[in-house]
């Protein structure tokens, strides 16, 4: 009888616990349907939107962490999520993700309320070489020779492809070029993000006015971090100012401005530079002392590796797109005050 006895109690704990793992994980879900549904294209926005809005949100990132934004394409199971959300919070400066996805993604959920969070920011241009200017002045056998393509290219399209070039690729990429020639990397730096915050705030007191003071509180408190972060990245690079650092792919550009600092990068328009292009960035590096070339993590390091090996620097991994915004952003600032010249 006591082992029987034993064996129902033993039963009776089991049963319990189970059932309150049942209700627990029901109570879980029943949380989770009922939380907004806000989508953002990069991971240091879902970070802004999440700080703003708390446990009321769930965060949807169409491009995850480690992806390429300029030709990532969500997946279908995104696009299903997508129809879910009730809110958008786009870059809105020129994201190549953006400019080619939006469309569509307003189409697929046209009630959804997209937010652009580059309101209220001037956009700068693309950091250029310094050296550009010259070649433009004092190489008219490149001249020439782009010219000549150009004459083939324009034979093709009377061959063959003339309405495919001249109508078509430009109905297409219309949209795409809104932004040509503009740097969309805003939220590199801590000012900007206020004002990116800032929207993100607007948006969703305007599809959640029953959680306005918890937005605004969150708000007030994540500012504030930005304000400290601002501070700590001054200190960090006090008297460097006017100082230059060379990076692969020109993503800092809105942090160089902002804290009085040069940009020099390496990558032309897009493109692995030329012989010739490789030769003018590793004699301003070895002109300006640079001996450090900073890259982001999912670029190619070729090119940035060659000027390292040139000029007796090193390779440096920063990540403009890294979630933990506030942390990333201090370490960059500490990476790029040892680089400096």
């Amino acid at each position: 009888m006591k082992k029987i006895a034993l064996l129902c109690t033993l039963f009776m704990i089991v049963f319990a616990v189970t059932l309150s793992g049942c209700i627990d994980e029901n109570d879980a879900d029943s949380a989770s349907s009922e939380k907004i549904v806000v989508a953002v294209s990069i991971a240091p926005q879902a970070e802004f939107v999440e700080k703003v809005a708390g446990d009321n949100v769930e965060v949807l990132l169409m491009v995850p962490q480690g992806a390429d934004p300029h030709s990532y394409e969500p997946t279908p199971s995104q696009f299903v999520d997508l129809s879910n959300a009730k809110m958008y919070a786009m870059v809105g400066s020129g994201l190549t993700f953006e400019d080619v996805m939006m469309d569509k993604i307003e189409d697929l959920n046209p009630d959804m309320l997209v937010v652009d969070c580059s309101q209220g920011i001037t956009l700068v241009e693309m950091a250029e070489h310094e050296h550009d200017h010259e070649d433009e002045a004092g190489h008219e056998d490149e001249h020439e020779d782009e010219v000549g393509h150009e004459e083939e290219h324009d034979h093709e399209d009377e061959a063959g492809h003339e309405g495919e070039h001249d109508h078509e690729d430009e109905a297409d990429h219309e949209e795409e070029h809104d932004h040509e020639g503009l740097d969309p990397h805003i939220w590199t730096s801590p000012d900007n993000v206020e004002v990116m915050v800032e929207n993100i705030y607007q948006g969703l007191v305007e599809i959640d006015p029953a959680n306005q003071a918890t937005y605004l509180g969150n708000k007030d408190a994540y500012l504030a971090e930005l304000q400290a972060l601002d501070e700590n990245i001054r200190d960090t690079l006090s008297g460097k100012e006017g100082s230059s650092f060379m990076v692969y792919h020109p993503a800092w550009g809105y942090f160089a401005n902002h804290y009085d600092l040069v940009q020099v990068p390496v990558e032309i328009e897009g493109k692995e530079p030329s012989v010739r292009d490789m030769q003018a960035v590793i004699d301003e590096a070895n002109e300006k002392g640079i001996k450090v070339i900073f890259v982001q993590s999912g670029f190619s390091t070729v090119s940035a590796s060659a000027v390292a090996s040139e000029i007796g620097g090193e390779v440096v991994e920063v990540d403009p797109l890294a979630k933990d915004y506030i942390d990333n952003l201090s370490k960059v600032a500490e990476a790029f005050e040892k680089g400096l010249a």
